[in-house]
């Protein structure tokens, strides 16, 4: 079997993917206990306000004040997938929709032609602590797709396909299925106008779980020309077909071969994204992604005259009860319960 690797890099808290993937930004905040506002109750001191990525003290507050979180901001031109592995996220959004998520479920959102959000982290635990742990990759959409109506889909946890996988020894691999079939295992349909809709897409989300020890061959991609990059973000490093890579680490590796994969330096996690690439340009600024410098300068223009719809909420950072569950309210109307 040849080298399966083609390249290597280290991880930071904001991963550089390759097309179709935008970039995924991990975060990881060990919250204390919430207070009656369900922020953290504890000093604020030494956070820096309105703009605090330090992460003194273990945690965050991002754009919030008061719960942290990312109070109202615009998108348009790709998609957002949030995976929530513990925590929980309240969203709200300029098209009236509403939704608490968190503990393994992925909520999947097509900006499309323009949404405005808000994505609070809610302290729900009184006695703490409030671990967060999530993944923002941002999934580009093909120009024939950069206006389509926004649009989300929840995947709750229950819901989530994962295959077990047991090595000759005896040790386990989990594997959860958010994109991309697998062996079989067919995942949640992603949203409509999603790039991973496309069939010839081969889009793969997969999370992977490895006790220590175990070993479990990465099947090959379903088809020619696809990029598949396993991120190592949690344990000490992984091995890539008999290569000894130390983690955290992006290991960039042929999509069209199997890939023996062993965790040799203790138990890991690793993300799995893969796809083929669009392949056409991309014209970036902040919360807008296009496909050219013009496409940027009418995003801008529409969000200043339209705001996207408007913010239907009194608050730029609302978040929900205490007491409430798991839910997505949708613009429609339509109401989900985990």
């Amino acid at each position: 079997m040849s080298d399966p690797i083609i390249d290597v890099t280290p991880l930071g808290s904001r991963w550089q993917t390759r097309d179709p993937f935008l970039f995924c930004a991990h975060h990881i905040d060990r919250f204390p206990k919430g207070n009656d506002q369900l922020g953290p109750a504890a000093s604020l001191a030494g956070h820096e306000i309105g703009q605090d990525f330090a992460g003194r003290d273990g945690w965050r507050m991002y754009h919030g004040d008061v719960v942290p979180g990312f109070p109202q901001h615009p998108h348009r031109g790709f998609e957002t997938v949030t995976i929530v592995r513990t925590g929980y996220i309240d969203h709200s959004d300029s098209l009236g929709a509403t939704a608490r998520f968190g503990m393994g479920d992925v909520q999947w959102l097509t900006a499309g032609r323009g949404v405005v959000h808000s994505e609070m982290f809610p302290l729900l635990d009184p006695d703490g602590p409030n671990t967060l742990e999530l993944f923002q990759i941002w999934l580009n959409l093909p120009a024939k797709s950069k206006l389509v109506d926004p649009y989300f889909t929840m995947f709750w946890a229950k819901d989530i396909p994962h295959r077990r996988h047991t090595d000759d020894a005896g040790r386990h691999v989990d594997v959860s299925v958010i994109a991309g079939s697998l062996e079989g295992l067919q995942p949640l349909a992603p949203p409509p106008q999603s790039w991973a809709s496309n069939e010839d897409a081969d889009l793969a989300i997969w999370s992977i779980s490895m006790e220590a020890g175990a070993t479990w061959i990465v099947p090959p991609a379903r088809k020619p020309g696809t990029l598949r990059t396993l991120h190592q973000f949690a344990g000490r490093g992984v091995s890539v077909g008999g290569h000894e890579v130390p983690g955290p680490a992006a290991v960039q590796v042929h999509a069209n071969e199997a890939a023996p994969i062993a965790a040799t330096n203790g138990a890991v996690e690793i993300l799995l994204l893969q796809g083929r690439p669009i392949g056409e340009p991309v014209a970036q600024h902040g919360p807008f992604v296009m496909n050219t410098r013009a496409e940027l300068e009418t995003a801008f223009s529409d969000y200043q005259t339209t705001r996207f719809g408007g913010w239907p909420w009194p608050s730029d950072a609302p978040v929900h009860p205490r007491e409430e569950g798991r839910f997505a309210k949708h613009a429609d109307g339509r109401v989900e319960r985990a």
